[in-house]
């Protein structure tokens, strides 16, 4: 036996273990209970002694190490502070690893929009980016110029409410707000006439015309937008893109509904898209009907330019769509 038993054995009144079998003035059962016991009064002895050892080692090094002078606080729980050092140190190489990773990996594997977004956070003061031409395009074209028509301007005042309202007053406003934000994008972007002169053989990566509904009540379905592209077998894949991309992005923004069933020949065949050159995208735009969306198109004629500008943006950039929409 060790010394420690030798003292416990001296002890003239030794306290039972409780791991002990005796029973009075029976002897003790088989070697199966002395080994038991055997175990218990040494190993957790020795284990108790050797516990008792490294705490005091540990202890002892905190006081060495702690500055003379230096007040002494509480000491919490090792283990907590140790686990705490451990889940500190895997978030920072988790951090690290991260960063690292974003800037090894390819452009080519990231989705087109999620690279635009982490670009555009990388850098703000170019969030406007002008990504991609929409199509091929002769060698110096003007793929960055956009062409706007004013519906009417020059001509006639369009459609003419019963309250004076006029349609060349919606198309002028709207059209004003959207040359102001694309030329903000860095679009070259210039105002023109319902007939100008310039639409002969115009270049531009678009032209679009913005034009107004009916002022006539004609029943409560007569609500939304329109939108056509110029028929042209050459451009037939521009032009759809060009529906999609407006119809989606203005739907969204001003909540009006599009309002494909009633779109005309007369807009499919608007007159400018058989003057321009073949290589010019084109499409004309109805924002809204003047009886029962006017309320929409006289308050708040920078949201309708809004979703105009976002489906420009989405044709010039080959954008998704999150909703086609139907085809006219």
């Amino acid at each position: 036996m060790s010394r420690e038993m030798h003292q416990i054995d001296d002890d003239p009144n030794p306290r039972k273990s409780r791991f002990s079998f005796e029973s009075q003035g029976s002897e003790p059962k088989p070697d199966r209970v002395r080994r038991e016991a055997s175990i218990d009064s040494d190993e957790v002895i020795h284990s108790e002694a050797r516990l008792s050892e490294t705490i005091g080692q540990a202890y002892t090094s905190r006081r060495e190490a702690r500055p003379e002078g230096a007040q002494r606080s509480k000491q919490g729980p090792s283990i907590s502070r140790l686990f705490a050092q451990v889940i500190g140190s895997v978030i920072g190489v988790g951090v690290i690893t991260a960063t690292l990773f974003s800037l090894w990996m390819p452009g080519s594997l990231m989705p087109g929009n999620l690279q635009n977004r982490m670009a555009q956070a990388a850098n703000p003061s170019q969030a406007e980016v002008l990504t991609a031409t929409p199509a091929s395009l002769p060698m110096g074209f003007p793929v960055k110029k956009i062409g706007i028509v004013v519906g009417h301007r020059g001509s006639d005042s369009g459609a003419v409410c019963s309250n004076g309202l006029t349609e060349l007053e919606v198309n002028s406003n709207v059209a004003t707000f959207v040359q102001m934000k694309l030329i903000d994008m860095g679009y070259d972007v210039e105002l023109l006439d319902e007939f100008d002169p310039r639409l002969k053989g115009y270049q531009a990566g678009l032209l679009l015309s913005i034009h107004a509904d009916s002022c006539d009540y004609i029943n409560d379905s007569a609500t939304g937008f329109k939108v056509a592209a110029a028929l042209s077998e050459t451009k037939s894949e521009n032009s759809n893109r060009l529906v999609q991309c407006i119809a989606d992005r203005y739907a969204n923004i001003t909540g009006l509904r599009y309002h494909y069933q009633s779109v005309t020949n007369d807009m499919s065949r608007y007159h400018a898209f058989s003057e321009i050159d073949p290589n010019t995208t084109a499409g004309i735009i109805e924002v809204g009907f003047l009886n029962l969306d006017q309320d929409i198109l006289t308050s708040n004629p920078e949201l309708l330019a809004d979703g105009i500008v976002a489906g420009i943006k989405c044709y010039m950039n080959n954008e998704g769509v999150s909703d086609p929409g139907t085809q006219p």
